[in-house]
Parts: structure tokens; C-alpha cells; sequence
């Protein structure tokens, strides 16, 4: 008898489902995820990824931390030479903790998101082969993300000089915290070890969006809301079996990289921030460990653009609190 969907092993992790049950659409997102979740790239995403000048990536450090950053090149820096293969060639001069973890073995999340179009593609995998240049990822998972909450931009390719050093942090200072209260979107990679599932286990990196004003800075605390999505989970259901993060809010004006990780914490609906804030379904808070500040990291730029419908129909921390 040939296998049914019913005896193929779910492609939700513990924390996955637990959060699916929390929010009363565990049977919904099991019943769409196998349908959705693949162990390959069906030829569209494959497409896809080919013309991206960059990817969002996650990974963790040696020390279990994880990262999110964004690696950049020409459209093309990234290939697919059959349906459960990714080759992404790297930028030596970039430093940064994602590069540094990208070794053989390695679990690694990717986003491509085209920010003109609103499209976007997820990624999950393992590192087959690395080298100086580049790297190739064995895909786990490949999924399909809808475009809610994505600002629309057109990005410019400008000629850049060397990236600078990074330059470590530990306490969030006005600069950064300003970048933060402006920003409409960000990346945040969430990791579960690979302890017995890895095709469902590993790291994850993700897409946040807002109206300017929808990431609270308290010192080193970061609060965010969680609107409505695709009731996956993946990174709250992370959060819930290893509760650290990875943050990366790139400056488009001046193509600066704020990276950070910290710890997580799950906020359900009955918070009183979250109670209070409009479209926020539960939220979360980010606790600052340390992070990095990479300047001309990335080889373009671009305008503030347009926000997505659902954006506009979302609250800021300073409406809330009024």
C-alpha cells in the first residue's frame, strides 16, 4: 500500500505545534503545511532566488546564539543546480557571525524576498559544502510566504567601498535605538538544535513589517507585536523550545547593518501591551546579549517606498500607549 499524507511525519516541530494549538489552528496549519512545506524547490522558487541581489540568512554561532543577517551580491549570486540544492556565492570581505558559522553540516535559514514585487520564499537547510567562496545548502524545507506587511521598495545598486570593521556592542546607544523606533520592517533568525529531526529542526530566519514606530526600545529591551501571518509558527514555536534570537535591521539609506542577539520571551494575548495594541494577536520581547554594527555592508540603496495594506492597518507603540 502506498504511503498517505497521514503517515508522513509532521513538518512542524513541539514548539510549532504548540503555538498552532495556542492560537486554535493546529488542524488548519498541519493540513496546509503538508501540502505546502517540501523537502525540494519546485522550478518557481529555484527561478526565484536566481534573481535576488540578497538573501536574508540565519544561522547560530558556535556558542548556540543565532544570528540574522543578509547576504548580498549580483542577481545570479545564488543558483540552484537541481530542485534540493542552493549554491550562494559569498562576499569574502563581509564579517559577519552568519558568515562565520556557514560550515559544513551547518543548519542554516534563508528568506528571498523581492521588495519590488513583495514576493518572498523560505528556505530551511543544511550546509552540504563550504568554501572560501561560497557554499551549498541541502535543502530541508521549501516554502512559499504570503507579501503581508512588506514595504515596498525599488533597490539601487551603488559602487561601495570595503565594509567596515564591525563594531561590537553590548548596550543599545541612541544611534541604534533610533534606527529601531524608524524602522518598517526587520529580520529575526530563531534556532532549535537538530537534536532528532533536522529536517524540521534548525535555524529559521524570518521577515517582520510595521509602520514606523511598531518596534519598542526600552534600554536593551525590544517589544514587537506578532500580527496575523500563516499560522506556522516558525519563529514563536522556536522561541518556545530555545528562546534566544537573532536581529537584523538593515539602514537602506546608508546600507548599514544592525545586527544583535539576545533572549526571547512569548507574549500571549492577554499582555496588557499587547491588549492595547492594534492587529497584535501576542507579541514578544528581545533582551540584548550583544551585537555588531557593520557599516557599508550592503551594495545598495533605497527610499522609504510604500507600505502593504495590511500595514496600514496595524498600530504603533505611541498609539497604544496613548
Amino acid at each position: 500500500m502506498a504511503p498517505t499524507d497521514a503517515d508522513q511525519p509532521s513538518p512542524f516541530h513541539e514548539g510549532e505545534q504548540e503555538m498552532q494549538r495556542r492560537a486554535g489552528k493546529r488542524e488548519m496549519a498541519e493540513t496546509v503545511g503538508r501540502r505546502m512545506i517540501r523537502p525540494f524547490m519546485p522550478d518557481q522558487h529555484r527561478e526565484f532566488f536566481a534573481q535576488l541581489p540578497f538573501l536574508a540568512a540565519g544561522a547560530a554561532d558556535r556558542d548556540g546564539w543565532p544570528w540574522a543577517s543578509l547576504l548580498c551580491g549580483p542577481p545570479g549570486f545564488a543558483t540552484s543546480p537541481d530542485p534540493e540544492h542552493l549554491h550562494i556565492s559569498l562576499n569574502k570581505e563581509t564579517k559577519d557571525p552568519v558568515h562565520a558559522a556557514i560550515r559544513e553540516g551547518a543548519a542554516l535559514g534563508l528568506l528571498g524576498i523581492e521588495l519590488h514585487s513583495r514576493r518572498r520564499n523560505r528556505l530551511n537547510g543544511r550546509v552540504a559544502t563550504a568554501g572560501p567562496d561560497g557554499f551549498t545548502l541541502k535543502v530541508d524545507q521549501s516554502f512559499g510566504n504570503c507579501p503581508q506587511y512588506i514595504q515596498l521598495r525599488e533597490l539601487e545598486p551603488v559602487d561601495t567601498a570595503p565594509p567596515a570593521e564591525p563594531q561590537p556592542f553590548t548596550d543599545l546607544g541612541t544611534g541604534h535605538a533610533a534606527l529601531i523606533e524608524q524602522a518598517n520592517m526587520f529580520f529575526v533568525a530563531s534556532h532549535v538544535p537538530a537534536a532528532g529531526h533536522p529536517e524540521r529542526e534548525g535555524v529559521d530566519v524570518s521577515h517582520r513589517g510595521g509602520r514606523p514606530g511598531f518596534v519598542r526600545v526600552d534600554g536593551n529591551t525590544l517589544t514587537i507585536p506578532d500580527f496575523r501571518g500563516n499560522n506556522h509558527f516558525n519563529t514563536l514555536g522556536n522561541f518556545l523550545l530555545n528562546p534566544r534570537a537573532g536581529l537584523a535591521f538593515p539602514d537602506f539609506a546608508t546600507g548599514s547593518l544592525l545586527l544583535m542577539t539576545g533572549t526571547a520571551e512569548v507574549l500571549d494575548e492577554t499582555h496588557p501591551d499587547v491588549r492595547g495594541f492594534q492587529g497584535a494577536l501576542r507579541g514578544w520581547r528581545f533582551t540584548l546579549r550583544n551585537g555588531l554594527w557593520l557599516e557599508r555592508a550592503l551594495p545598495w540603496r533605497a527610499g522609504p517606498g510604500g507600505f502593504a495594506p495590511q500595514t496600514l492597518q496595524t498600530g504603533i507603540w505611541q498609539e497604544a500607549q496613548a
